[in-house]
């Protein structure tokens, strides 16, 4: 069920009417627990028991690490758990046809069969927030939710089940235990956010596509002008895409009186790759920081390790992406540029130079990096590039009207950081832009719905 369709509007409408009806905070707790295992099985009836094996295991586990006092081992139990359980789904197929490939390389006739298996919607981010919960309660930062019904409502809260903010139960399940039926300015506010990330999706996200997509489909027949265009169509494709969903998730659930955590913020205005990883998906880039980066040393150890474990945090978060290895390529590149822009960062031509150059050149080094992250292979990225200097020039085929809206979001950005759109948070002044993009969106959608690009991780 997919929040930009009619469905999922009927869907939402009797949800709320039926929350609002109910007194009880348990039976809303319930009422939202059983209308998030029917979103996830309105996308295919045999991911909710995928979400119940991730949900008992991880509350067992943390029942037995309370009751048994043997913490760490059902810890190790736990995540073992949660990495079978995704490395089947997700990599069983990427790591078959790697060794099928080495076998052609030595010269061995055997072939592993190719699995063929369902890959369930947002299994990554439902894994990752159950699995940061079993951890942060295990180093003592969080109590065990004893309610189970509480326990699987955290783990599977519908506007963030398929492509997350990815939730810490330091944050969400204190929302939960203490949930009263909201106000009726969170249902403006959530209303205003909802429509805002609609508005990215439709309007811009699924209109860079079109360019992004005739591009990327077929780059050799394009000329250099054209392929970093269509590059640069696909950053601002992506980003509104996703920024989109999250902002349609945290909509969703401020309607209910449930704040969920930012997970973008400006990330195109950054003055450097880390900065840039700090604004962009950043449940996902704090958790790996919290959970694997600073446990595996952090900075603490000297520039080298630092670098190694930069090294291993982004090559695991371009894994994260995707079972392939172009995205592999993409989580090293930006490994690297992160690694060298703190090498770089201490010379005094660096610190003296403006952050609005800064800001200028690592925008220029994403939208190379997301070359990576879209083309088919790293072969493709490589070749794409090679294209945009190697193609001759040509007048790119980019209707005018996209390459304005283009640079219209870029200029927005750059205001918005320097404080000069502050008044678009004035209640009258976001009530007159919902009317306008709900306007748009009436008048000019498509019906047909497209899928969010980071469901597929």
């Amino acid at each position: 069920m997919l929040f930009q369709t009619w469905t999922f509007l009927l869907f939402f409408t009797i949800l709320y009417f039926l929350f609002r009806s109910i007194k009880n905070s348990t039976g809303r707790q319930y009422l939202i627990l059983a209308a998030s295992f029917i979103f996830y099985g309105w996308f295919n009836p045999l991911y909710p028991l995928f979400l119940l094996w991730i949900i008992a295991a991880d509350y067992i586990f943390l029942l037995l690490m309370e009751k048994t006092g043997k913490r760490r081992l059902f810890l190790i139990l736990s995540i073992t758990n949660s990495l079978i359980f995704l490395s089947s789904f997700k990599y069983a197929g990427f790591i078959t046809s790697n060794i099928n490939e080495l076998l052609v390389i030595t010269g061995n006739p055997y072939r592993l069969p190719q699995p063929d298996i369902l890959l369930p919607i947002g299994i990554s981010f439902f894994i990752f927030i159950s699995m940061g919960y079993v951890i942060d309660f295990y180093f003592g930062k969080v109590d065990r939710e004893k309610n189970f019904g509480r326990h699987a409502l955290f783990v599977s809260f519908f506007p963030q089940l398929s492509a997350g903010p990815i939730a810490r139960a330091s944050g969400l399940l204190p929302q939960l235990q203490h949930w009263d039926r909201g106000k009726g300015s969170d249902l403006a506010e959530g209303a205003y956010i909802f429509i805002r990330g609609l508005f990215k999706k439709i309007a811009l996200a699924d209109f860079f596509a079109l360019y992004a997509d005739k591009i990327f489909g077929n780059p050799a027949q394009f000329g250099s002008a054209d392929l970093v265009l269509g590059a640069l169509a696909f950053t601002w494709q992506i980003y509104f895409d996703f920024s989109g969903y999250t902002d349609m998730a945290r909509g969703i659930a401020r309607c209910f009186g449930i704040e969920l955590m930012e997970n973008f913020r400006l990330p195109y205005m950054a003055a450097s790759t880390g900065d840039f990883w700090g604004r962009w998906h950043i449940s996902l880039s704090s958790w790996f920081r919290d959970y694997l980066y600073i446990p595996l040393g952090g900075n603490r150890k000297g520039k080298l390790t630092e670098s190694r474990n930069t090294m291993i945090t982004m090559l695991l978060s371009g894994l994260w992406h995707g079972a392939a290895w172009n995205f592999v390529l993409w989580g090293f590149i930006h490994g690297a540029l992160h690694v060298m822009g703190k090498l770089i960062g201490r010379f005094r031509i660096i610190k003296i130079t403006p952050v609005f150059i800064r800001r200028i050149v690592v925008f220029i080094l994403i939208v190379f990096t997301w070359i990576f992250f879209r083309a088919e292979s790293g072969a493709d990225a490589f070749s794409y590039i090679a294209g945009i200097f190697n193609s001759g020039y040509a007048a790119p085929s980019m209707p005018l009207l996209m390459f304005i809206i283009m640079t219209l979001c870029y200029l927005y950005g750059w205001f918005k950081e320097y404080g000069l759109l502050n008044f678009m948070e004035k209640p009258a002044v976001k009530s007159i832009a919902s009317i306008i993009m709900l306007a748009w969106i009436l008048i000019f959608a498509s019906s047909d719905a497209s899928d969010f690009i980071y469901f597929q991780f």
